[in-house]
């Protein structure tokens, strides 16, 4: 009796070893108190490994659905936790902010294209804290929702541990932007080696040779956006000074929030022999401080020092429609990601594919980027 699959869905053998159980109890078939079968019968039954079955009987003894007595077998609990949970037609999107950036394009976009296939958009946001992270993954597990679309935090780096939950109970999980090391999902990702080069050749194009990077706080996708930079900046025939670089402190996600330590670091940064003429800011929402700052300290924006962000191609705000970035399309991002969880959902793609969908890059040119001063 091998065992069914339900609704086509793709989900772990020990998963649907757990389903047809549960759905015995619940049936009246195995009734509280009775013994179930051994794991040796149940191998057998349904054609599946030892580990399989002890996994599945793990599961439903955490569940409250059984009680294991060493030495005499598995027995239905006497109070098991009835009526099951159906899961909901809900996707969640998990965010480390909603507030700024590209993140409110990429949330509005993920919510339209999941109305599409009726399914109800839960958003969280985790401030890029891990534990808050971690906290909220074993929420939505206990939802039962249908499918995570889920920005990874990096503070710290976001552990596997905390995915393979998701998986484990047979929900789907799409990364956005970056990956978790160690977990098999689709990733929709940001090709942030690629955005610091195209960064530095499209200054470099304007006769900028000192240039300066600032980034929220150092992760691995700052690496990543100062490796491209540094590429671009190395292709050159005659060296470059060596660029300067800012990362934020980690206990902060906005840059508000360390306003004062930016313009410090900006006033020390022009005091240089060889200042740079040009500032690359990995985020939006940083260059939009990092302008207002130029500001107050007598520095027009692009005359004296251009100002190079990185977002979104939806450009809203009185400063961001006129910064000239480097922007991937977020509403494409939230699109695909939608649509990725409906496919897992419906059993079209396995849960554990590990497929890549770059997102791909362009520059929007704005107001504040321009030639090197003479």
């Amino acid at each position: 009796m091998p065992l069914l699959t339900q609704s086509g869905k793709q989900r772990p053998k020990y998963m649907l070893l757990v389903d047809q159980l549960i759905q015995k109890v619940t049936s009246g078939e195995i009734r509280p108190g009775e013994a179930l079968p051994s794991e040796h019968q149940l191998c057998e039954s349904y054609q599946l490994a030892r580990t399989t079955v002890r996994n599945a009987m793990q599961l439903l003894e955490e569940q409250g659905w059984i009680t294991r007595l060493q030495g005499k077998g598995s027995f239905v609990s006497l109070n098991p936790p009835l009526p099951t949970s159906k899961p909901l037609d809900i996707f969640a999107f998990v965010l480390p902010e909603i507030r700024t950036g590209f993140y409110p394009s990429l949330q509005r976009s993920f919510e339209q294209a999941a109305a599409l296939t009726q399914n109800q958009v839960l958003v969280c946001c985790t401030e890029n804290k891990v534990d808050m992270q971690g906290n909220t993954i074993l929420q939505l597990i206990d939802k039962h929702v249908s499918g995570v679309a889920l920005v990874p935090a990096t503070v710290p780096a976001t552990p596997a541990y905390q995915i393979r939950q998701l998986q484990q109970h047979g929900i789907p999980v799409v990364f956005c932007h970056r990956e978790v090391e160690g977990v098999q999902a689709p990733l929709l990702s940001i090709p942030f080696r690629e955005v610091g080069l195209l960064a530095g050749q499209t200054l470099l194009q304007q006769g900028h040779r000192s240039l300066a990077l600032f980034s929220p706080h150092r992760a691995s996708s700052s690496i990543e956006y100062e490796s491209g930079l540094r590429e671009a900046l190395a292709s050159q025939e005659t060296p470059c000074p060596e660029p300067f670089i800012f990362h934020g402190p980690h206990s902060q996600i906005h840059p508000i929030d360390y306003e004062q330590e930016l313009l410090t670091t900006l006033e020390s940064m022009f005091k240089q022999p060889d200042p740079p003429t040009a500032i690359f800011a990995t985020f939006d929402s940083l260059a939009e401080l990092i302008y207002l700052l130029l500001g107050k300290l007598g520095y027009r924006v692009p005359e004296d020092i251009s100002l190079l962000g990185f977002g979104g191609t939806v450009r809203h705000g009185a400063i961001q429609s006129r910064l000239s970035s480097i922007t991937v399309d977020e509403v494409a991002i939230g699109q695909k990601a939608a649509e990725l969880l409906t496919q897992m959902k419906q059993g079209k793609l396995p849960i554990d594919t590990a497929e890549i969908y770059p997102m791909p890059i362009q520059t929007s040119t704005g107001q504040t980027l321009g030639p090197a001063p003479k």
